[in-house]
């Protein structure tokens, strides 16, 4: 395993930066260990809903976790607003970056992860190869 830090700017969209970074770095798969930072906007897809929940203002990321694959992410995050509310949920396009965020990506050299439907669940799941 390698590891990665990385810090995103004002305005980046939390889950194309991920797997651009992915991309970038050459590797076929990888987990975000960790992140904080702030939003300006979220997208989080709570359980069991079909469609996102958008939130806007100020927000911080108290967590941030997934894996990532070249064809995309599966990523879980926990945001507070200004009052101090938590939220938390699958990570949807549309998480923007407020002033930064610091994340650490594993990179896994000896493997390669996909997305492929899976009829069981609906969803494009991981595939490990």
């Amino acid at each position: 395993m390698l590891t990665l830090p990385l810090r995103l700017q004002p305005g980046d969209d939390v889950r194309a930066a991920v797997v651009a970074a992915l991309l970038a770095s050459g590797h076929q798969a990888g987990f975000v260990l960790q992140g904080i930072g702030s939003l300006s906007a979220a997208q989080l897809r709570y359980a069991g809903q079909p469609q996102p929940t958008a939130l806007r203002g100020d927000l911080e990321i108290l967590t941030l976790a997934g894996s990532i694959a070249p064809d995309g992410a599966h990523l879980h995050m926990s945001v507070s607003d200004a009052s101090g509310q938590v939220l938390g949920g699958h990570v949807a396009p549309g998480c923007v970056v407020r002033t930064t965020a610091e994340l650490l990506l594993a990179l896994l050299p000896d493997h390669r992860f996909s997305r492929e439907h899976d009829p069981r669940t609906g969803y494009p799941e991981l595939k490990i190869s």
